[in-house]
Parts: structure tokens; sequence; C-alpha cells
């Protein structure tokens, strides 16, 4: 008897079956109640077999009573017939050929029948929870339909209404019957787990929404999490034209109409596909839904509520503008009248504060709009206000050359002299932009070009081979031979792109030829050892002139040892320092060049949203979060172009000569040309490899040309 106890393993293992999803819960529950129904035939069978061998009167039994010799029997027919009454007992058939005979089996049959009793009602009840459940979704639509039908002609709805009514619970019974109830589903699960599935599920969409272009990645992560998914079947209104802006929708599949009601006829005047924002304009314009939007297929649309859309928002300031900024600049791109008084009517509400979302003195500035940059600075805005990257309105303005805008942060006291991140300042962006009547006028409020990184300024100049704006910084008081953040000077750059003519114009400044940069190198060295030979005759001739006594330079200069090569990414590979004992045949190992492969977002500024950040601006004394600027971390390294080492055996020359690496193979094939006096035709590398793309090329390789005749030999 105690080894039934085992049973309850049997227990346990129906338990876990039924939970296992990779077998049919129906299935698995109808194995399990046979197999009860077969054990307790089993062991009432044997137990009531047991009763009747062991009597006294072993024809008193109910065996007995029916077969005088039942002992002869083998052991397979007396079990059968132990489960033949045990089965016709337990179904309440019986009985008819077996019965009780002596009191023992009389009060054993008793037990018996009430046990079964129970049995047979939980077996009965199983079953029908079984049945029942497998029609019990169909049974509710259809009563769902009913009351909704009856509903419908009670209050005489519109057939087109109820249609939409009708096509809605169809939806939802074919989405719950399919698997499809994803809100449900995900809202079952805890908080992390939904802000997962919804971020992998929509944030590539979101993504791409004009409305959010250059939002931080928070922003839009938080949003993707209070978004909601909802399916719409065909020619069902998801918004109402005139109803209260609510919620915003950004359409994930399918496609809606946009439809406008004018003198009772319906007007179809756009179409929204995967990607588009629906309802965005009431919203943040505080104006009643312009359109009625209405899906025109089974479309799966998110759903963003307006209070928490807001909340989310007014947590990240610098992201409110770029939305409201995207959103003026959309209104503004649809050359539509209404859309036009909508701008106007916005732009107004902005600038008497009436609105959750902040416009700023840079996008006005942005947008080139000196009116409603006039209507910021009277409501009180700082002039000095900054963007995330320090930027003030002044910047944008004289970058954009936009003149009338210039002259209204002059009058209400912008600083003409205040840098940005970068150090740049307004003069500069305007000598940049090439805009004269601004710079003009900037130089003429008190703004200076030594106020700004003006090494940085030189430097740029003479990447872009742009004398004329070299001329300009020298012009407005700059020193064109100070050094760049990257530790280089003007001087250098312009020997790296052979510009004789800016190199004569900074040594007229004043330039040293033999002052090293960051790096160690001199312009002479650096002229020499990029074989700029003329550059090499215009330092010759300035030293003569100025007769100063000069040593004479080698044709090969040694570089000091530890001093780097210039190159123009820290990550490329560099050359070694060129020295009489350097040998072509070996060549230092290039590492491999990582590129992202798009540019990062920028990652919004939440210190000053935070309680630290106001207890922080509290204690310093700053009235204005927002405008504080932005704080810069640090400095994208610039640096100079790559160098590679030609040689031309054909013609002897096997010690090769150090050229800048030009934008195309055929420049290079000229550059080899005309140095080696020969006709150049192809370039390979050392080991005999042919080159067919400039691009393969990196800083220090060795490079072999080959001409006409070398080939035909």
């Amino acid at each position: 008897m105690l080894r039934l106890w085992r049973l309850r393993r049997v227990s346990k293992f129906f338990s876990r079956l039924e939970k296992d999803r990779n077998y049919n819960y129906f299935v698995v529950r109808c194995v399990k109640l046979i197999c009860v129904t077969l054990f307790v035939v089993h062991m009432a069978g044997c137990f009531y077999y047991r009763i009747a061998v062991n009597y006294k009167d072993p024809s008193k039994t109910w065996i007995g009573s029916v077969w005088e010799d039942f002992h002869g029997e083998s052991l397979w027919i007396r079990y059968v017939k132990s489960l033949y009454w045990s089965t016709t007992t337990l179904s309440t058939t019986g009985y008819g050929d077996l019965h009780a005979v002596n009191p023992q089996e009389m009060i054993f049959v008793m037990f018996y029948m009430m046990f079964n009793l129970g049995l047979t009602s939980y077996l009965i009840g199983n079953m029908t929870n079984l049945v029942v459940h497998a029609t019990f979704r169909t049974r509710q639509f259809r009563d769902t339909i009913q009351a909704v039908s009856s509903f419908a002609q009670r209050n005489r709805l519109p057939i087109r209404l109820q249609e939409q009514m009708l096509a809605h619970l169809c939806l939802k019974y074919r989405t719950d019957s399919e698997g499809l109830h994803q809100q449900e589903t995900i809202g079952s699960l805890p908080k992390a787990i939904r802000s997962s599935i919804s971020n992998y599920l929509f944030y590539s969409l979101v993504d791409k929404v004009y409305l959010f272009r250059g939002a931080s990645n928070d922003l839009l992560f938080q949003l993707v999490t209070e978004m909601k998914a909802e399916y719409f079947p065909p020619r069902e209104d998801v918004i109402l034209q005139n109803e209260a802006p609510t919620d915003l929708y950004i359409l994930v599949t399918g496609a809606v109409e946009l439809i406008v009601h004018r003198n009772g006829i319906e007007q179809v005047v756009g179409e929204a596909a995967t990607g588009d924002v629906i309802g965005e304009i009431g919203l943040l314009c505080y104006r009643p839904q312009l359109f009625t939007v209405r899906t025109k297929r089974l479309s799966q649309l998110l759903r963003l509520n307006r209070t928490a859309f807001l909340n989310i928002v007014q947590s990240n300031v610098g992201d409110g503008t770029v939305i409201m900024n995207n959103l003026l600049q959309h209104l503004k791109e649809l050359n539509d009248p209404e859309m036009e008084g909508i701008l106007q009517h916005t732009e107004h509400m902005l600038t008497q504060d009436r609105m959750d979302l902040p416009l700023t003195l840079c996008i006005a500035a942005m947008r080139g709009d000196d009116l409603l940059l006039h209507q910021l600075l009277k409501q009180g805005s700082d002039p000095n206000e900054t963007d995330e990257n320090g930027r003030t309105a002044l910047h944008i303005a004289a970058s954009n050359g936009n003149e009338h805008c210039v002259v209204l942060l002059l009058e209400y006291g912008v600083d003409p002299n205040i840098k940005d991140s970068e150090g740049n300042v307004p003069l500069w962006e305007a000598l940049q932009g090439n805009h004269k009547s601004v710079f003009k006028l900037l130089s003429d409020n008190g703004a200076t070009i030594t106020s700004g990184d003006v090494g940085q300024f030189a430097y740029t100049a003479a990447e872009q081979n742009n004398l004329d704006l070299l001329k300009e910084i020298v012009k407005y008081g700059g020193d064109v031979t100070l050094r760049a953040r990257c530790g280089t000077t003007a001087i250098h750059t312009a020997i790296s792109e052979g510009n004789t003519e800016m190199v004569k114009f900074i040594l007229d400044q004043g330039a040293d030829v033999d002052k090293p940069d960051l790096h160690g190198w001199t312009p002479r060295a650096l002229a020499d050892h990029q074989g700029q030979e003329e550059i090499q005759a215009l330092f010759e001739n300035r030293m003569q002139t100025n007769k100063k006594t000069v040593s004479t330079i080698p044709k090969h200069p040694g570089v000091p040892f530890g001093r780097k090569p210039m190159a123009r990414y820290n990550s490329e590979p560099t050359i070694p320092p060129f020295s009489t004992s350097f040998r072509h045949d070996v060549m230092p190992p290039v590492p491999e060049v990582s590129w992202p492969d798009r540019p990062r977002r920028r990652r919004a500024d939440n210190f000053h949203n935070s309680l630290v950040g106001m207890m922080s601006v509290a204690s310093t004394g700053e009235n204005d979060i927002i405008s504080s600027p932005a704080r810069f971390t640090g400095f994208a390294s610039l640096n100079c172009r790559a160098r590679v080492t030609l040689s031309c055996p054909d013609k002897g020359e096997v010690a090769g000569k150090i050229v800048a690496l030009p934008h195309s193979l055929q420049e290079l094939l000229d550059i080899g040309s005309k140095k080696f006096g020969c006709n150049a035709s192809k370039i390979l590398t050392k080991e005999g490899a042919e080159i067919e793309d400039i691009e393969v090329l990196r800083d220090g390789d060795h490079l072999v040309l080959v001409s006409d005749a070398g080939t035909q030999s």
C-alpha cells in the first residue's frame, strides 16, 4: 500500500505537461482523466476480488455464486471479471449478474458507490469545462454582436457607424483568436521588459519621424515606452475632425486618408503612409483636429497620450525646443494658406508664453524670423542664451548672414564676442560665410576676431586653401602664426596642402620656419620631408633676403627621435621619421581603422532638469536654467593629409620620394610622372599588387610606379 504513494509523481508529471506549451492542453487533460478512471476501476476490482478470495465460504461471494470453481479459472479471466464488476458499478449500470452477496461485500460496494458519485462529478465537470472553453470566445463574440446590433437599431444609428462598430468587434475577435492581442500581452509584463519590447519593435520607426528629428536618444526611448500599439480595421475613423486633441498617432503598417468635411461633403485632402505622424498639429498647437483620419485597410498605429507626451518633453527642455522647431518648419514647408495661419497663431502663442513647449531665440534666428525674434526679446528673453552646443542666436544669425536679426540682437545688448563650445565667435561665423555686411556690422559694434581661437581659425582657412579668408583674419587683427587646438599651425597645413602662395603670405606675417609644432616638426623640415621643392626654395630665398646665416639643409634631414609626423587622423597609421637609416623594405604595420555606421545623436543634458541641478543653479544665482551654456567636454582632433612614398625602378629611382596623397589615382600618376620624368601607367605595392582605387591607400604606404616602357619589357 505504501507504494501507492509514488503515484504523486504521476500527478506532478501531468501538471508539468499541462503547463508545457509544446503539448496541447485539451489532449493532456483528456489523457489525465482517462488514466484516473482506469486507475480507480483497477483498484476497486482488485479490492473486491480480494474480499471474495479471503471469505470463509467461497460459494457465498459475488464471484463464487456465479462460478463455483472460479479458482480454477486463469488469472486473466478472473481479472477481467473483476474489472467488469467495477466498471458496471462505476457507471451505475449494474446489478444484474454480479452483485454483493455477503455483508463484507455489501459494505465495500456502498462506500465504492458513494466514492463514484464524487468521481463522476469530477469527470463530467472537467469534460464540460474543456468543451465549453473551446467555444467560449465564439459564444461571447456572438452575444456581443447581438448586443451591439440591438443597441444600434434601438438608437437608429447611421448605417456607416453600425458597420464601423461591427468591424471593430470582428477585428477584436480575430486578434484574440489568432493571438494578436499585442498590447494586452505587453501590459501583463514588468515595466522594464515592456520598455525593451517596445523599443525593439518601434524605436527605429519613431527615430525617422520628422517631428523627432534631432531629438536625443533619451527622449525617444521614453516616448516609445509610453506608446500603445493598436489595430484598426478598414474604413474606421481614428480621429474625427474638430474633436479635442488628446492623442497623436504614428502609422506602423497600413494606410489612412485625411478627410475634411466642407458643406456636408467629405473631401480627401491627403494620405498618410508608414512612418507618418497624425494629429500632431492639433496636439501641439492647441487647436481642434484639422482632419478626419480614416483607415483604408487593416492598419496598426502607435498612440501617444498628450499628457504623457508633454510630461516627457518638459523633462527634456532642449528636446522640446527641437520638436517645436521641427513642427514650425514643417508647417512652413507645406505652403498652404490654412497652415500659414496656424503657423502665425502658434508663433504668437509661443511669444506670449501660452504653450507648454518652449521657443528660443536660437530657433527664431535659425528660421531667420526677425519679427518673432523681436517679440521674444521684448518678452524678456536673454539675448546671450545658448543651445546645447553653446551657440547663441548671434552665432546663428551671423552664420546665415541675417543682418536684421544681428541688428536686433545687438540692440538688446548681446555680447558680440561671446564664444561657443568650440571657441568660435560671431565675427568668425560671418567671415566663413563671406557675409561682408554682417561682419562689418559686428566689427563696428566691438566684435574682434582675437576673442576666439585665432589659431584654429587660421588652421581652418589653410585647410580649405582659402587665402582670402586668411587675409580677412589678418585684416581684423588675427595672428595666423598661432597654433590650433590640434597642435599644428596654419603654415604647417599650407605646406601639407602644397599651397606656396599661402605659405608666402604666412611668412609675411612673421611665421618662423624653424619653430616646431606640438609634434616637433618645423615648417622647414616638413617641407623637405614632403618634397615640396618650391616651398623649400621660398624658405631659402627668404633666409637669404633677410641675410641670416643658415646651415645647409641635407636632402633628407633627420627627424628627432620620438617626433611624430603629421597625419590626417589620429586613428590612421603614421610613417616613421625619415632618416639616413630608413629602409623602404620595412614598413610599419597598418592598424585597422573602424568608423561608425552613422553619426551619433547628441545626448540630452539632463543635469539642469534634475533636483541636484536645480539646487546648484539656485546656489549659484542663475536665473535661467535653459539659457545656461552647455558644457563642452572635448574637441575633435584635427590633423593633416596622408603621405606616401613613390619610387620608379624603371628610371633607377629606388630611394623614392614622399608626396602628399591626392584625391584621385590619376592625380597620383601625374605627380609621379612629373617627379621621375616618366610616363607612369600603373601603381603597384612593394609586393607587386596593382592599386586600382585611391581609397585603399594609407599614410606611409610605399608605392612603385610602372611606366609604359617597363610594362612592354
